[in-house]
């Protein structure tokens, strides 16, 4: 099917679209599967198989428990996350799972879970293996999941119907430009056009301004977290509550701090520590990119649509929201533009191409999104994400601990800083430029597929082995 923007931004939980929202999914859709075809009643056993990047840093991102709950019929759009940790104790303690919420047979976490650390299934580093038992029978199906939440068989890897396509089709960042000088649209129009095709123009607003909100709930909770550390080990000490006290501080303001930059530090850290917390996330093409789309938003917020004064709401509370609605619906339909881009041509997947194809795709579609509401031309826009990209091209995936936390979370507001910047200096010129987007993400598969795959989510290199975890 043709990619639209709410492909891009989807609501799930943290720690990682990849490793925990798309196992999830995955267990979901196999047991739907089983009822389709007519198996569920019968179902005596199921076991999961889980291979390469999802078994090597499985435990740190939570994939075990997405599958448990996966396979309990738990939806990550929908799922409190508070409800998680309860739900993983009680299959363990019981030894049984409710197949799909409706039915109980047994399961032993110990046996029916396997984590293949050292094999990979061939069509993709984050593959996953489900069987069920039937009739004393062995159905299995095999899914993968490569990105931002995405989940697919290896029949559907890399195919799209020809009866899918958009109205106002584009494959490069040639043709989204040819397609807007052909018609006299802006890109965010473009993708308005092509979106008709699967909602009307309110339902899409509506569903574009409910995840700014999300956004928007997610920094707010990220502020004002009382726990001073995050799960998992490593002792990563939550930072944006006390930065957020220390940027609302008078004596600080007026000590010539660099406002807008570090309240944008604020806004990416604040996500990425809610994402790495287990927190609700909107996937920004993923969950461990996630931070850089909402702080650049805020940003566009506060000091691009507003006043850049802070309000009783800071750190983007239960508020409104400041912006503009138009400029917020113009920045992620562009933004969801460039990322398209990325999904067909490379990839968002940080265990297929490394943290370039998550961090770097994720600062060149803000970049995108900012220059739009700058006023940028389309040739502007392709610009701002091509600068976004380019200095993201090599970044190795290499958590800590297998937990999206070092160097995740510092690394998404490094990225959104680039992302302004990009916007601007992209904004000084007229378009024109050496190195074009679609170089740039051609260049990003090229160094994807030379990328060792310790690089490459396994933990097996870079800073993973040379950072002592405790």
């Amino acid at each position: 099917m043709a990619l639209g923007v709410l492909d891009l931004f989807s609501i799930g939980l943290g720690p990682s679209s990849s490793h925990t929202v798309g196992p999830m999914r995955a267990a979901v859709r196999f047991v739907d599967e089983l009822a389709a075809d007519g198996h569920f009643a019968r179902v005596e056993k199921v076991s999961v198989g889980l291979f390469g990047s999802l078994a090597a840093t499985g435990i740190g991102h939570g994939s075990d428990s997405a599958v448990l709950a996966g396979l309990s019929g738990c939806e990550p759009e929908t799922l409190d996350p508070d409800a998680v940790g309860p739900l993983v104790a009680e299959v363990r303690e019981q030894g049984t799972i409710n197949l799909g919420g409706r039915r109980t047979i047994p399961f032993d976490p110990e046996a029916d879970l396997t984590l293949h650390r050292r094999e990979s299934l061939p069509q993709h580093p984050n593959g996953m293996r489900m069987s069920a038992e039937v009739d004393g029978e062995v159905i299995e199906r095999e899914y993968f999941s490569i990105g931002g939440g995405f989940v697919v068989t290896a029949d559907e890897m890399g195919v799209e119907s020809a009866d899918s396509r958009d109205v106002l089709d584009f494959a490069t960042a040639d043709e989204l430009l040819e397609q807007c000088s052909r018609h006299g649209v802006s890109i965010a129009e473009l993708m308005a056009i092509n979106e008709r095709e699967r909602q009307d123009d309110e339902l899409l607003r509506k569903q574009l301004l409910d995840i700014w909100a999300v956004m928007r709930e997610c920094v707010h909770n990220g502020c004002t977290r009382t726990e001073t550390e995050l799960p998992g080990g490593l002792k990563v000490r939550r930072r944006a509550p006390e930065l957020r006290a220390r940027l609302e501080d008078a004596e600080y303001r007026a000590s010539g701090s660099l406002d807008a930059l570090e309240w944008v530090n604020l806004y990416a850290l604040a996500v990425n520590e809610e994402n790495a917390s287990g927190g609700r996330i909107v996937t920004a093409p993923t969950n461990g990119a996630a931070g850089i789309i909402p702080a650049v938003l805020h940003y566009m917020d506060r000091f691009v649509v507003g006043d850049g004064e802070a309000g009783d709401d800071a750190a983007g509370a239960e508020d409104d929201g400041r912006a503009g609605d138009d400029a917020v619906v113009k920045f992620l339909l562009t933004a969801g533009a460039i990322g398209i881009l990325f999904k067909r041509n490379a990839s968002i997947s940080g265990a297929e191409v490394g943290c370039q194809g998550e961090v770097g795709s994720a600062c060149a579609m803000a970049a995108a999104g900012l220059c739009a509401v700058l006023g940028g031309s389309p040739e502007q826009i392709e610009n701002a994400a091509e600068i976004g990209l380019e200095h993201n091209l090599g970044l190795t995936c290499d958590p800590v601990g297998g937990l999206v936390q070092v160097p995740c979370i510092e690394r998404n507001a490094i990225a959104s800083v680039k992302a302004i910047n990009a916007a601007r200096l992209a904004m000084h010129g007229d378009g024109s430029h050496r190195v074009s987007l679609d170089q740039a993400i051609e260049t990003m598969r090229q160094t994807g597929a030379d990328m060792k795959s310790k690089y490459k989510e396994t933990s097996l290199g870079g800073l993973a082995v040379n950072v002592i975890e405790c």
